[in-house]
This record gives structure tokens, sequence and C-alpha cells, in this order.
């Protein structure tokens, strides 16, 4: 990897990657899409605890990929709408929640044009897993959960912590700045999903620290109520890791145990004028 001094394209570079990655996630045994058809949850632990009892509950699920996580809130009785920047994931959602007797609405838009292509206010705004590291202004993200959530209505997320993409690709040495110093450039063989993908992709994204994420969301009055780091990851994602227990794993040459994730409850206490 190897920084870039800008990326004015970065939406271009990333949407391309996406959209190459979904066919593939799609047949991967990570995703598991026979499985999920079946009735497997794809929400994990730390999101489901959060959670709680979502049944009729507004949900606005953003950058939802091909859909398994909005299905997944949808099959516990919330009325989801979930949104992505990608066109073939979108079209992917749609395919298989249709196919699974869900009504979803589905939006393929950037996550910073949201309030062009949507007029409703949600109880719950929700994001997991892989999605602020992809996006280089943390406040214009925590403004668009500010303008779509009800007073009252919570934020819940969950995702990997910003102190393992500080390392390389191996989890050897130090290779990035924690805080934002801008733009990184990615080529990858493979994907998270199926490293043995004959694919090769090129990705941008920033490094957002833990201060920079909740003074955005503080910022648009959002009230942190709970925050959780976890010393493992859900997913078989990273290069050296091993399931020490079921669903949670951590590197094998790591000895000592470190932050890997966090999940963060966050309540809308103030109306957003903006």
């Amino acid at each position: 990897m190897s920084k870039l001094p800008e990326a004015d394209n970065y939406k271009e570079i990333n949407q391309s990657a996406w959209d190459e990655k979904v066919a593939i996630h799609l047949q991967s045994d990570f995703y598991n899409v026979a499985a999920f058809k079946k009735g497997w949850c794809s929400l994990k632990t730390p999101e489901l605890d959060l959670l709680g009892d979502i049944q009729g509950k507004k949900i606005l699920h953003l950058q939802c990929h091909f859909g398994q996580d909005s299905i997944s809130l949808a099959r516990r009785g919330a009325h989801v709408t979930g949104i992505d920047f990608s066109p073939k994931a979108i079209h992917a959602a749609q395919s298989l929640s249709r196919e699974m007797g869900h009504e979803i609405q589905f939006i393929c838009c950037d996550i910073y044009s949201l309030k062009e292509h949507l007029n409703e206010k949600f109880d719950l705004v929700f994001t997991s897993y892989g999605t602020i590291g992809w996006l280089p202004d943390i406040s214009k993200w925590a403004e668009i959960i500010g303008h779509f959530l009800k007073p009252g209505g919570n934020f819940i997320m969950a995702d990997f912590h910003p102190f393992i993409w500080t390392f390389d690709d191996k989890l050897e040495f130090l290779a990035y700045d924690y805080f934002n110093s801008g733009p990184i450039v990615e080529e990858t063989q493979g994907t998270y999903a199926d490293k043995g993908a004959a694919i090769c992709t090129k990705t941008i994204f920033w490094n957002h620290s833990l201060a920079s994420l909740f003074q955005a969301l503080i910022d648009q009055g959002i009230k942190i109520k709970k925050f959780e780091e976890h010393d493992y990851s859900p997913y078989s994602c990273f290069q050296n890791l091993e399931e020490q227990s079921p669903s949670e794993f951590r590197f094998k040459h790591i000895k000592f145990r470190i932050p890997m994730m966090y999940s963060l409850l966050g309540e809308k206490t103030s109306i957003n004028q903006i």
C-alpha cells in the first residue's frame, strides 16, 4: 500500500472495485448465501446485543453491500431501507430480498448524497464492519446520520478498530498513522471473502481515529450511551487469524490482547437543524 497526495476520484475507483466483488461474494463460503436463505442470520453478537427488540422499527442501513444484514434486520421485524453506492450490489440485494419474500427499500447512491434520494426519518440508523474507512469526511458522514434519525432514535455501529489499520497487511509492523493523514491506495489480489479469487482491485480509503468518530457524532447531537472494544474479529477476514472461540478470530502470531473491533450505541438527543 502507498499514500496518495489526493484522491478526487475515490468514489469511481472504489465503486468499480465493489462492483467487481459482488459476484464473487455471492458465491463465497464467507457470505454463505445458501445457508442464509435457509435462515442463518448474518448479524453478529456485538450488534445483536445492541439492537435488542427491533420489531416494527424503521431502520436505515448504511453501506449495505448486497443486503444480507438488511434482510437479517427485516427478519427480526424491522422496516428496512438499505443504501449502497454499488449498482451491482443493490441489484443483488433487491433480487435476494424479493426471492426471500421481504419488502425492503434499497437505494443506490453515494452516502453523502442520500438526502437527494430519501426524505424520511428513522427510529434507528445502522452500519457495520468495514464502512467508514471508504469515506474521507467523517463529519459529513455523521451529519447524514443526524439528519435521518428521529429525536430519541438510536445509532448502532460495529466496525473494525482503527488500531488494526495502522499495521501492514500481515500485522507484523506499524505502517500507517492512527490519525487520518489523507487517502491511502491499495491494490489487492482476491477479496477478504475469497482470498484466492482471480481479481485484482484498486481501492482508496482513510483511517479515522476513535476521537474523530466520537466528536463527529457528538456534534450532531448524538449521545454515546454505550461503547465497547473487543479483542477479536467476528470474521476470518485478515491474514494470520485463527478461531479461538466460536466466531471469535484472533491473530496467531500476537500473544497480547489488542483491540480488533468496537461496538457503539448512540442516541439522538437534539433535533438537527441542518
